[in-house]
């Protein structure tokens, strides 16, 4: 009864733009390399699917910031967030302050990937006049596509330095939402955070820091290749600095334990 289903699903890729939006962000911050034509295709696709819920969002009277903060927090819990121990089978075995730097280097990586693709894109509309118009909805999926990568690096980071945040996976991921739009680490000596991330301040911040990237996004519209090498710089400087204030951040907050072992001592459920 479930393949039928499925499949249904698979291929009416653009029924519902919501849900494709969420599945799409998924797969362009799954753990791997993706080639660069498949990550090219995604966000293409993103793009597209972005573009019919900002049709919509436009019908309702929705602000762009608004609109973007609401399908940032529809996505987050798609985001796929890996435990400790996965983390340190994905990367080599490393741990403590050396997983940390490699986490901060992938997540660079894949930043600087995706302004480098999303700002080819936007020179090439540039350089195209009459296809102007679809430009803005391709630097909306590098924003959407460079805010999951981010909190995906922050709630990683967590893990590496032992700050565990309680919750359902859906609460977790607006926390870790909230926290990114903050530019700082989860306090786990205060429980409410969690329950409190949905606030209008958080919805406010996280509003404010999604139009902040997009317009860090729209200074990549130029022409022929300038778009590209400026997407990938800024976004690369961008997650650099936030590993850095979330390193910092986190450094503090870490149970004293955990302090110890981020720093290179074992521990010994970790074997386990």
């Amino acid at each position: 009864m479930a393949e039928p289903e499925k499949d249904r699903q698979a291929g009416s890729e653009v029924a519902d733009p919501d849900r494709e939006v969420g599945e799409l962000v998924g797969k362009l911050t799954a753990p791997g390399e993706l080639e660069p034509a498949e990550r090219r295709r995604l966000l293409g696709r993103l793009a597209q699917a972005l573009s019919a819920g900002a049709k919509r969002a436009r019908a309702t009277g929705a602000g762009r910031g608004r609109w973007l903060a609401d399908v940032f927090l529809n996505i987050a819990p798609r985001i796929p967030i890996r435990d400790l121990h996965t983390l340190a089978e994905h990367h080599h075995g490393l741990t403590g302050e050396e997983l940390a730097d490699d986490l901060v280097r992938t997540a660079q990586k894949a930043t600087m990937t995706v302004g480098a693709i999303g700002g080819a894109l936007a020179a090439a509309e540039f350089a195209a006049p009459p296809l102007l118009l679809s430009a803005p909805a391709q630097l909306v999926a590098e924003t959407i596509v460079v805010a999951a990568i981010e909190v995906k690096l922050l709630a990683e980071l967590h893990e590496v330095y032992g700050v565990h945040v309680q919750g359902s996976g859906a609460q977790r991921a607006v926390a870790f939402t909230a926290a990114w739009a903050k530019q700082r680490g989860i306090d786990p000596l205060a429980p409410a955070s969690v329950s409190l991330a949905l606030g209008a301040a958080t919805k406010t911040a996280l509003r404010n820091r999604l139009m902040r990237t997009l317009g860090r996004h729209l200074t990549t519209f130029g022409p022929f290749l300038t778009g590209a090498i400026a997407g990938g710089a800024l976004n690369r400087m961008a997650t650099k600095k936030l590993g850095e204030v979330i390193r910092a951040d986190l450094r503090v907050k870490a149970p004293a334990p955990a302090q110890q072992a981020v720093q290179g001592k074992p521990r010994g459920e970790l074997s386990e």
